[in-house]
């Protein structure tokens, strides 16, 4: 099996992420574990051949996991790597110390969990195929440790099947949730699911009610941001920002994340808490450096283009887009115009995310509509967007939503590409086209009139 027959089989299988609305906490009743643990049964339980850093949480989670790889990595280890979702290539969502699996090891994986499917009562879905074949790849790699990050929630997730040894919690937020009374409760008892009796926890800020959440759990030790670890001192530096981390065991200062945003530095102390967790000790400061250093995270705040400036954020709810505009606002200067080509899905509260995004003080809002049954349609987001106080356009096309915008940008100019991962790809293209047909910069010669013979 190839892989483009591989996919098509993968395909085939029922896709939450693309389907329909999706789950959310308080509504679980149903879910299972059992399938994918049958499956996984039939493949030798390859998620118990090595120790697993387990991450949730609404936000934050693909960067704390991106840290943690590269910090476990500069420790010297072989680190295998599960997130979602991926920006282009299901490629990206499986990898080891920070390169994505190859095509024909991605073909294999895959075909090794279609040979057993036959033997199950139900078919897996597309998650549980993809989760399976990640798992049995680690383990013939083998790797030392797998960063694991959770797809939904936490409890009934199909990556909790492992014995987490470190297990993490970003942040509660009102993400797959209904808003009720109560929700952050929910939210909160869902992720908890991913706690082990043995595993260390490290969870980030948050109100001492849904602490208690987790220590109810049970785990081995409870770690929590603002009390047994956090940041010390974070400023913006050239390319991101310059950290001093108080850890549980140690302190780390001159740490050069090369992530936009003070988010992002909340991150990075969790990271180092989860670390510090996996060896039960301080880490070395050299070591850390390094780590972070190497941190490399698409889509988050990600720069693709200057002049104009181009931002790529798929900052998908009203608190990672408050994160976002946060950002912009600190760590990047904007001599011209601000443009946002906003999509989202549906299911989202557009509202509140608009209103996050007004904090932009946006020039203009290009709503657009994302691709797939879940894309929220761009009139409805236009609506939420003028209830907002933005000015608004509308495209229904993503590809062409950006085109339009760096078509009219000028060079002072700030584009930002947000509201769902599943823009970014699209988006990407579309500069990467822009980028390669502008003139090259005047070399050295031009501007001196310096020949070859000189």
């Amino acid at each position: 099996m190839d892989l483009a027959a591989a996919l098509d089989w993968l395909d085939d299988r029922l896709n939450h992420e693309t389907g329909s609305v999706g789950l959310a906490a308080g509504k679980v009743d149903g879910l299972s574990l059992a399938p994918v643990e049958a499956l996984l049964a039939l493949l030798g339980d390859p998620q118990h051949a090595m120790p697993v850093v387990h991450i949730t949480g609404t936000n934050g989670k693909g960067s704390v996991a991106a840290m943690v790889t590269r910090l476990l990595e500069a420790h010297g280890l072989s680190v295998g790597t599960y997130t979602s979702p991926h920006l282009e290539r299901v490629n990206e969502r499986i990898g080891r110390n920070g390169e994505p699996i190859s095509d024909a090891e991605l073909a294999e994986a895959l075909a090794g969990v279609a040979a057993v499917e036959p033997l199950l009562d139900q078919p897996p879905t597309w998650f549980e195929v993809v989760t399976a074949a990640a798992f049995r790849w680690f383990a013939e790699a083998p790797v030392d440790v797998a960063v694991v990050e959770v797809g939904l929630l936490g409890r009934f997730d199909a990556t909790n099947v492992v014995d987490a040894q470190v297990a993490v919690v970003t942040s509660i937020g009102a993400d797959h949730t209904d808003g009720a009374p109560g929700w952050e409760l929910q939210v909160a008892g869902e992720k908890a699911g991913i706690l082990t009796p043995q595993c260390t926890a490290v969870l980030g800020e948050m109100a001492p009610e849904l602490v208690e959440v987790f220590r109810a759990e049970g785990p081995a030790h409870l770690w929590v941001a603002g009390s047994e670890f956090g940041v010390r001192a974070d400023v913006p530096a050239v390319g991101g920002r310059l950290l001093t981390v108080d850890g549980h065991y140690g302190t780390y200062d001159d740490l050069l994340l090369p992530l936009h945003g003070v988010h992002q530095s909340a991150n990075a102390a969790v990271a180092v808490a989860a670390t510090e967790a996996f060896f039960d000790r301080e880490l070395d400061p050299d070591v850390v450096r390094a780590g972070l250093a190497a941190v490399y995270v698409p889509g988050r705040t990600e720069v693709v283009a200057h002049s104009p400036l181009v931002v790529l954020d798929g900052a998908h709810n009203p608190d990672a887009l408050a994160a976002l505009a946060d950002t912009v606002e600190e760590d990047f200067t904007t001599a011209g115009s601000r443009v946002v080509v906003l999509g989202m899905l549906a299911g989202r509260d557009p509202v509140a995310a608009c209103e996050a995004v007004a904090v932009l003080r946006p020039d203009l809002v290009v709503c657009t509509t994302v691709d797939g049954a879940r894309g929220l349609p761009a009139a409805e987001l236009a609506a939420a967007a003028r209830a907002a106080g933005l000015p608004v356009e509308v495209d229904d096309d993503p590809a062409r939503a950006v085109e339009r915008v760096l078509a009219h940008a000028d060079e002072e100019d700030t584009v930002v590409v947000t509201g769902s991962f599943r823009l970014l790809a699209a988006a990407r293209a579309v500069v990467d086209r822009f980028v390669a047909s502008q003139p090259a910069p005047p070399q050295f010669g031009d501007v001196f009139g310096v020949g070859d013979d000189a």
